[in-house]
C-alpha cells in the first residue's frame, strides 16, 4: 500500500463548549502576588496550588500535623545535606520538635564530625586522589575509629558512639554539629554503612567488628523508629541508595510484625529522581496506606524553604 498526498478531511469534526470541559488548571489555584509585609507565611501561601508547590504544601501540612498529634517524624539524611551547610537548619528543627529521630549514612557522620572539629569539610577528591592523600586526614580517621570502637564496645550504636564522643569533648564548632545536638536534645541518631565505603575504613585503626556491630545495632534501632510512624512522616534527604534500602527493610520488618503504618507520609528530597528513593521511599511503603511525594531540587534551597514554612 502506498499513500497519496491527500489532506485529511476535517469536515464534520465534533467540538464541545469550553465550559463543559474538566480542566486541570483553575484560577483558584493560581499563584498570587506576594506582599512582603506578610512575611514567609504569606510568601508560602502565595505559591500556586499545583504540581510541586501543591506537593510541598502537602508535605508541610503532614509534618505540622504529625508534630501536633505527637506522631513520629523520621529524617533520613545523606552526606550532601550536611556538607552543604544545612546542619544548623536541621538543629533548629530538632529544637522546635520537628525531628523524632535521624538516620544517616557513614559519610554524613564524617562530614558532621569534621565540621564540629574544624568548621569545614569535603576535601577536593580530584586534587588529592592522585598524590595518594584522599581520605588521609589524621584526626578524622583516628578520632572516629577510636570513638566507634569505644562506644560500640560499651553497647552503643555507631552514630550514638560518635555523637557521645563529640558531646563530651565540646569541639570548637560543636554548635554546628547535628550529632552533638542529638545528645543535647535527646534526639536519637543512627548510622548505616557499607564496610569499605567511607574514608575512615581506609585507616589501620578501623575495626570491622565495631563498625559492623554498631551499624547492625543502628539498623535495629531504626526499625524501632519506623515502627512508630503510624500517621507520621519519613523524609529521605539526599541518599540515593543506602537509606532507601534501609528504610524498605525496616518497613518490611514492621509489617511482618503486624504493626500498622496507616497514614504514613513519605517524602524524597533530592536534585534528581532516582530508582531506589522513588521505589523504596515514595511508592512501595505507602501503597494503599498513605501518600508519597517527590520534591526535586537543590537541598541547600529546598530544606531551608521547608523549615521556614514549618516555622511560619
Amino acid at each position: 500500500m502506498t499513500f497519496d498526498y491527500e489532506e485529511f478531511n476535517l469536515s464534520g469534526l465534533r467540538t464541545y463548549p469550553l465550559a463543559s470541559r474538566e480542566s486541570k488548571a483553575h484560577h483558584d489555584d493560581f499563584a498570587r502576588s506576594w506582599d512582603p509585609s506578610s512575611g514567609m507565611a504569606g510568601w508560602f501561601e502565595s505559591l500556586p496550588n499545583m504540581l510541586g508547590a501543591a506537593d510541598l504544601r502537602a508535605v508541610v501540612a503532614a509534618i505540622a500535623q504529625a508534630r501536633l498529634e505527637g506522631r513520629g517524624i523520621l529524617w533520613g539524611v545523606g552526606a550532601h545535606v550536611i556538607k552543604t551547610g544545612l546542619g544548623p537548619v536541621l538543629i533548629d528543627l530538632m529544637e522546635r520538635g520537628f525531628v523524632s529521630g535521624i538516620a544517616m549514612n557513614g559519610a554524613g557522620l564524617i562530614h558532621d564530625y569534621e565540621i564540629a572539629l574544624g568548621g569545614s569539610t569535603s576535601e577536593d577528591v580530584d586534587g588529592s586522589l592522585g598524590p595518594g592523600r584522599f581520605g588521609m586526614a589524621q584526626e578524622t580517621g583516628a578520632g572516629m575509629n577510636a570513638a566507634i570502637a569505644d562506644g560500640v564496645g560499651r553497647g552503643l550504636g555507631l552514630a550514638q558512639a560518635v555523637a557521645g564522643h563529640l558531646a563530651a569533648r565540646h569541639p570548637p564548632f560543636g554548635r554546628l554539629s547535628v550529632l552533638a545536638a542529638s545528645v543535647r536534645l535527646g534526639v536519637p541518631v543512627t548510622a548505616h554503612v557499607g564496610v569499605g565505603t567511607d574514608i575512615i575504613h581506609m585507616h589501620p585503626s578501623a575495626s570491622g567488628e565495631a563498625i559492623g556491630a554498631g551499624s547492625l545495632r543502628d539498623f535495629r534501632y531504626c526499625v524501632s523508629f519506623v515502627s512508630k510512624l503510624e500517621g507520621g512522616v519519613y523524609l529521605n534527604c539526599g541518599s540515593a541508595v543506602i537509606l532507601p534500602e534501609v528504610f524498605l527493610k525496616a518497613v518490611a520488618l514492621v509489617r511482618n510484625r503486624g504493626i500498622s503504618l496507616d497514614g504514613l507520609t513519605t517524602v524524597n528530597f533530592d536534585f534528581i529522581r532516582s530508582y531506589r528513593p522513588e521505589t523504596n521511599v515514595v511508592r512501595r511503603p505507602v501503597s494503599g496506606i498513605g501518600k508519597g511525594y517527590s520534591i526535586t531540587g537543590h537541598h541547600e534551597i529546598l530544606l531551608p524553604l521547608l523549615a521556614a514554612a514549618l516555622k511560619s
